[in-house]
């Protein structure tokens, strides 16, 4: 009876419950009685007639469309920016294209009525306000990811630059607003407010892009990366303070009348430094060594923000520039920095900020320039554009006595404009100070200077080759003959097991190794102010365990954008010999939904769908390789070892189950093991093909004349549990691993580790 008593429970609560409120319906239809209810509509429709009215009504509603605009956008972003990604560019140039391709320039254009459905005129202020929220956390994020104190350490060279760099083009836009000024200023607009937002446009620089793409380039650690970031740092506070002093004068129609809210400006930045900087930093301080930030400190900055923004706007200066003063203020702990991005980044980059690149392709229409007569404009724009910022820092840059290869790079990098640079044409659009040809014209010049940008730091490498890259070793010749491995880990605790795996295989080579210890991480994780921190936290036990082994090692870390492919390139470029990994792990793995997830996932990426298209693999993959690895195995030239980690130590005793004659490579391993660790290796002839094959049995035994008792072989198919449980490793090639997998062995539960090696 016990077993049933939740069950009897359940269904007497149920019924007890149903009766009582059919007993309220029934006895509440007498109150009706003397009351004036109408009765209901009769629209003689059909149930489905009716149910299809309530449906299209409801794709209608402004909260259900904004939605579906939001699903569209965020997977079109997506796509354009893994496509970018592959073409070594940055994603936001992805995002920026896939707003315009969402506009009236080619979605409208071809699928009118679709767009029309999706992105009606009636939903464009939601959508508007929306991606004004997302610009205003991103703006805070690019306040925060400011460094002051480099500025204040390395500012003399930088703010030279960074200075000329403005000073420079936004001369040279006001001279091409004398130009175009008739031809292109809306009706009522005088030449000074025209001429200051053309400046202002010619001479902005796009910070986050860029820091993105110095530490996608390895270039943080050099003299030219420090000056480029510091530049762009002063160029942004620069350049951002310009811009609220011209938004002033807009909207105010003159000089004069703008002296009011400049000078309210001034008092309100007065009052952040002094005020509330202080205030912020005290309440950081109350949180120092807490390693989180509670929901009512989240509160307090929120507010900072709101406050902040709503200030600036109400001055007439622009709520941007609140949010950005709200993160420079924000208190210099690089922990708390980063604690605080993290809990804004995700939902402003992912969910919000795509929602301004869409409306700003909507509001570009590059249908209006059907004239050659307006593409020469459009040139002649970005070849003024491209003068005043790329030849301008490059030749202060130069004048400053810095290398041309350098001085070239800083040009190529300040150049960048990016994101930044469609905030300020929406502005200006906002304004009317900009009509839509000169806004579509402009949108062009933010894409194409972006874009260059890559492909100019390419070129300038190119044409200065003589000196070698970070990711080349000095002394190649002396390198040829040395033994090289290199190690990628993802966390601190692989790379100190990576570690000791390399110097097993290594110990008694002296001075004729060379081990790399390798990090990528992905670019986005990162910040600019705190990229330094973060490698000494990813090789802190690496070089400890390192100290430990008495093991000379050289740290190579990159951030990166798409990991997989830069950690083959380097891999097949370094002139490596062996290449030491982790198996990664789905996260997928555990119930069937989970696996099923999994597989769907499998099937919608859209690298494995290219590679499908290809033939270079299936899109239903039973590989029991995750697909990480998977990659580097395909993709990589050099041989890969694949480490299984179970606890692993040290490889004193090594197991090498030989199943067909293709797994003899293994005994180079073998070897190298025997002679570098005095490793024990069992070597278990599987199909019985090493007693019938003279070579394997002479290489067998010119080891064990070398090291006799450190090499046994076996014929047993059958291996007792307890033996391998005694074994520290097992030493297999990639295919017959897979072999193990899809028999489901019990050898795989009983070995403590397992490193497959493969043989390309």
């Amino acid at each position: 009876m016990g077993k049933y008593r939740n069950i009897i429970f359940y269904v007497a609560t149920i019924i007890f419950f149903s009766c009582l409120m059919y007993w309220f319906f029934a006895e509440g239809q007498t109150l009706e009685i003397g009351e004036n209810i109408a009765p209901p509509k009769t629209t003689g429709a059909t149930m489905w007639e009716d149910f299809t009215d309530s449906f299209l009504t409801n794709l209608h509603h402004p909260l259900a469309l904004l939605l579906a605009q939001i699903v569209t956008i965020i997977m079109v972003a997506k796509l354009f920016g893994w496509i970018c990604i592959k073409l070594k560019q940055p994603s936001v140039i992805g995002e920026m294209i896939a707003g315009i391709v969402l506009g009236p320039s080619l979605f409208g254009l071809y699928f009118p009525e679709l767009s029309a459905f999706i992105f009606p005129k009636e939903s464009l202020p939601n959508l508007q306000f929306l991606s004004q929220i997302g610009l205003i956390l991103f703006m805070y994020i690019v306040g925060m990811e400011l460094d002051l104190s480099i500025l204040r350490k390395k500012a003399h060279d930088a703010v030279v630059i960074s200075h000329a760099s403005i000073i420079i083009p936004f001369a040279l836009g006001v001279g091409l607003s004398y130009f175009i000024y008739k031809e292109f200023a809306p009706e009522g607009i005088q030449f000074s407010s025209f001429a200051l937002f053309i400046a202002i446009a010619m001479s902005i620089t796009a910070f986050p892009v860029l820091a993105r793409i110095v530490q996608e380039r390895n270039l943080h650690k050099t003299k030219i990366g420090t000056v480029v970031i510091t530049c762009a740092a002063a160029d942004d506070i620069t350049a951002w303070c310009i811009l609220a002093a011209v938004i002033a004068v807009v909207k105010a129609g003159s000089f004069s009348g703008s002296v009011f809210v400049i000078l309210m400006a001034v008092v309100y930045v007065f009052i952040m430094i002094k005020a509330v900087r202080p205030f912020l930093t005290r309440i950081a301080e109350a949180q120092k060594g807490k390693g989180f930030i509670s929901k009512a400190l989240v509160a307090v900055f929120f507010l900072i923000l709101i406050i902040s923004s709503y200030a600036t706007e109400v001055i007439g200066i622009h709520a941007l520039f609140g949010a950005f003063m709200a993160g420079a203020i924000m208190p210099e702990n690089v922990k708390f920095r980063n604690l605080f991005i993290e809990k804004v980044e995700d939902v402003a980059l992912v969910l919000l900020l795509p929602l301004f690149f869409v409306f700003t392709g909507l509001r570009t229409q590059i249908g209006l320039l059907n004239d050659p007569h307006l593409w020469k404009i459009g040139g002649f724009i970005i070849l003024t554009a491209v003068i005043g910022k790329f030849v301008g820092s490059a030749l202060t840059a130069k004048f400053l006595k810095l290398s041309w290869k350098d001085s070239l790079t800083i040009g190529a990098l300040m150049n960048t404009r990016g994101l930044t640079e469609l905030i300020v044409l929406n502005i200006g659009y906002d304004l009317g100070v900009l009509g839509p040809e000169l806004f579509a014209m402009l949108v062009i010049m933010a894409l194409f200077t972006t874009f260059m940008t890559g492909p100019c730091l390419d070129l300038i490498n190119y044409f200065f080759k003589g000196k070698k890259s970070s990711l080349e070793d000095e002394d190649q010749d002396e390198n040829d003959a040395k033994y090289r491995v290199l190690l990628s880990f993802e966390t601190a605790e692989s790379g100190s097991t990576l570690l000791k795996l390399a110097d097993n295989l290594t110990h008694k080579m002296n001075g004729n190794k060379s081990i790399t210890a390798m990090n990528i991480a992905p670019v986005d994780e990162l910040h600019a102010f705190d990229i330094d921190n973060f490698e000494k936290e990813q090789f802190k036990n690496v070089i400890e365990t390192s100290q430990d082994l008495n093991l000379e090692i050289t740290t190579l870390f990159k951030a990166s954008t798409d990991i997989e492919n830069d950690l083959t390139n380097i891999s097949n470029k370094g002139n490596y010999d062996l290449l030491l990994i982790m198996l990664g792990k789905s996260m997928y793995e555990g119930s069937l939904l989970g696996r099923l997830l999994g597989f769907t996932t499998k099937i919608i990426n859209p690298e494995k769908l290219l590679n499908t298209v290809k033939g270079k693999s299936n899109i239903f993959n039973s590989s029991p390789f995750d697909d990480f690895t998977l990659q580097i195995l395909d993709n990589t030239h050099i041989p890969v070892g694949v480490l299984v980690e179970k606890d692993f130590k040290s490889a004193d005793k090594v197991f090498v189950p030989i199943f067909n004659l293709s797994d003899f490579y293994l005994l180079e391993y073998a070897k190298r093991l025997i002679n570098n660790n005095n490793s024990q290796i069992i070597i278990l002839d599987v199909a019985g093909q090493i007693r019938n094959n003279i070579e394997v049995k002479e290489l067998i035994r010119s080891i064990e004349q070398v090291a006799p008792n450190h090499i046994t072989l076996y014929n047993e198919k059958k291996i007792e549990k307890e033996f391998l449980n005694a074994q520290d490793l097992m030493l297999i090639s990639k295919k017959s691993w897979r072999g193990l997998i899809d028999s489901k062995s019990l050898w795989l539960s009983d070995i403590p580790s397992t490193l497959i090696v493969s043989n390309p």
